[in-house]
């Protein structure tokens, strides 16, 4: 087998694309004494950015609130690019979308905390994802949509 014929799949370069925090309360929130209820959403995004380059972004979106008050809110944009050859491209949706979002998550988690710490709250710890259920998921609820009579995928 030859050197070309090797898989590969190698981190080039793992960053912050994108951050942004709000306290829309402050300072009067800081002094608000009710626990808080905090949600998250994650997204991730796959795309080619040149000959067996991609970019992969997790986007992180951490929301606290009281009642309809929001204390703050979190987006982090964790980033990576990685190198990709000689993958079979049935394996390619599965590896931008369960092992990219793996290594870049611890990234996107202690980008959250020391956000949320530094603007002036205790820090949210991120429990840890299963981004092969995610993945898992999102194939059976595009299979249910595909089967679901009167309904249509564009894709």
């Amino acid at each position: 087998m030859s050197e070309q014929e090797n898989p590969v799949f190698a981190i080039e370069k793992i960053y912050i694309k994108d951050l942004s925090v709000e306290v829309p309360n402050a300072p009067q929130i800081f002094l608000d004494r009710e626990t808080p209820n905090v949600s998250i959403q994650l997204q991730t995004k796959a795309q080619g950015i040149g000959e067996g380059i991609f970019e992969v972004t997790l986007t992180a979106t951490v929301t606290s609130k009281i009642g309809e008050k929001t204390v703050f809110l979190v987006e982090v944009g964790q980033a990576g690019i990685f190198r990709v050859q000689n993958v079979p491209s049935e394996n390619m949706d599965p590896l931008l979308s369960i092992a990219c979002p793996n290594i870049l998550y611890p990234y996107a988690r202690e980008v959250v905390s020391d956000t949320v710490t530094r603007a002036g709250f205790a820090p949210v710890m991120l429990q840890p994802v299963n981004f092969e259920a995610l993945y898992m998921s999102r194939l059976q609820q595009q299979e249910a949509a595909k089967d679901a009579p009167g309904e249509s995928t564009i894709q």
